[in-house]
């Protein structure tokens, strides 16, 4: 899995956000992790936006509806997150994360 730091995860996963994570898996083949915030690269305002890496944390192709989805179910499964940073939300735990900085988007 991608190692993230200790001190950057939120609390442990309910049973609700361990589902959402077990859907996501299931939504985008080969992911491992899914990194979610607010900057989407196409928009100048705070804007839903999601990426996927595999396990190697290679990034792994995500239609825009599905990006778009998987970013909002997200953000309204951790309302009280900072989402004025990115998180990282591994699908194996359903643990989210502040996102690791110098990973790419």
């Amino acid at each position: 899995m991608l190692a993230i730091p200790k001190e950057t995860h939120c609390p442990a996963a309910s049973p609700s956000q361990r589902r959402l994570a077990i859907q996501l898996a299931d939504m985008i083949p080969g992911a491992a992790a899914v990194r979610v915030s607010l900057v989407d690269p196409c928009h100048q305002w705070p804007h839903p936006h999601a990426s996927a890496m595999d396990t190697a944390g290679q990034p792994v192709r995500l239609k825009r509806v599905v990006a778009k989805t998987a970013a909002r179910w997200v953000l309204r499964t951790w309302p009280d997150a900072d989402w004025r940073l990115p998180h990282t939300l591994d699908l194996g735990t359903g643990e989210l994360a502040l996102a690791v900085a110098g990973r790419g988007r």
